[in-house]
C-alpha cells in the first residue's frame, strides 16, 4: 500500500536527508550482523579446535565468549534501534 507510513499513527514524513541516514544506519546493521556472525562462526571454530584440550574447554568456559557475542549483538541493536528513532523521531512512546 502507498504512503502506509501516513495511515499509522505516530509516523511522518522524512526530509532527504533523514531518508538518507536512515539508509546509512540500515546499512551499518548490515555490517554488524555481518561482524557478529563472523564472531560466532570464529567461537564456533575455536569450540570444534579445542574438544581435544580440556584446559582450553575450560577456559573458553569461564570466559563465556557466546554470551559476550549474544550481548554485543542485543547492544548493536539497540544502537542502532536508537539511531533509528532518533532520525525518524516518532510521535509515540
Amino acid at each position: 500500500m502507498k504512503d502506509q507510513h501516513t495511515k499509522i499513527k505516530g509516523y511522518r514524513d522524512l526530509t532527504q536527508r533523514e531518508i538518507d541516514l536512515m539508509n546509512a544506519i540500515k546499512a551499518k546493521g548490515l555490517e554488524l550482523q555481518t561482524l557478529v556472525a563472523d564472531v560466532r562462526q570464529h567461537l564456533h571454530d575455536q569450540r570444534e579446535a579445542a574438544v581435544a584440550q580440556e584446559d582450553e574447554i575450560k577456559r573458553i568456559g569461564a570466559a563465556e565468549p557466546g554470551r559476550w557475542a549474544s550481548i554485543g549483538s542485543t547492544h548493536f541493536q539497540e544502537g542502532l534501534m536508537a539511531l533509528t528513532r532518533a532520525v525518524a523521531q516518532p510521535g509515540t512512546y
